[in-house]
């Protein structure tokens, strides 16, 4: 038997017969009350002795063992006097291993932002800008609009839009001197201009490519046809 066990044993067997009636006081006659309450005190006192001892004995064996690197397979044993059950204290060297679970990292999934493309409408006539907002915000495009070239250098000077619809015809600054003005400055002559106008003369046309206009489209026009180019320069909405 392991010392330890052998220990537990001993002293439970010790305890169990201090506990037992012998036969012989079975014929004996009955105490009296004096006698009986004497002998219930008497009882719980050696009992209480000898499961104080049993506890020091056990604690002592079992810290005896750990010093002396003896492993133990005790885990708990009943107390005849009270049935409780005695524990030796626990050691983190002898305690069984854990094995880490180690769990995935879900990461929230976010949904991108939706992308509108912002479109400057360059037009001196009211009806072509309302006509022109409406067509790309139904489209899922965002629009702004200036009615001539200065009006239009004012906007561009907080907004930097993904394209510009641009009219030649226009007061104050017509459309090629607005597309030479912003195709000199180096924040924006990086937006495409798809010019929109009457004048489809090819003169007009080659002077429109010279200043750095990306698109040239005479009127009327087919939504369809203007749609396609403001997609291929400023992306399409999502």
């Amino acid at each position: 038997l392991n010392p330890i066990n052998l220990i537990i044993t001993q002293e439970a067997e010790a305890v169990r017969r201090s506990l037992l009636i012998e036969p012989a006081a079975l014929a004996a006659p009955a105490p009296s009350p004096e006698q009986v309450v004497e002998s219930v005190v008497a009882e719980e006192a050696t009992a209480t002795q000898v499961a104080g001892n049993a506890d020091a004995t056990v604690s002592s064996a079992v810290d005896d063992a750990l010093d002396a690197g003896t492993e133990t397979n005790v885990v708990a044993f009943e107390r005849p006097d009270t049935g409780a059950l005695l524990a030796p204290p626990a050691s983190p060297s002898l305690a069984a291993p854990t094995e880490a679970v180690v769990l995935p990292l879900v990461r929230p999934t976010v949904a991108p932002a939706p992308h509108k493309p912002l479109v400057l409408v360059v037009d001196d006539s009211l009806t072509v800008r309302k006509i022109t907002t409406r067509l790309l915000e139904r489209e899922g495009y965002r629009a702004m609009t200036a009615k001539d070239g200065l009006d239009a250098l004012q906007v561009l000077a907080d907004n930097n839009p993904d394209v510009i619809l641009l009219d030649i015809e226009m007061p104050r600054m017509d459309g090629f001197e607005f597309a030479k003005t912003i195709k000199a400055d180096n924040r924006q002559s990086h937006i495409p201009i798809i010019m929109i106008t009457s004048r489809t003369a090819e003169k007009h046309r080659n002077h429109a490519r010279e200043l750095g206009v990306n698109e040239y489209v005479g009127k009327p026009y087919q939504d369809e046809e203007l749609m396609a180019l403001v997609a291929q320069y400023a992306g399409k909405p999502t």
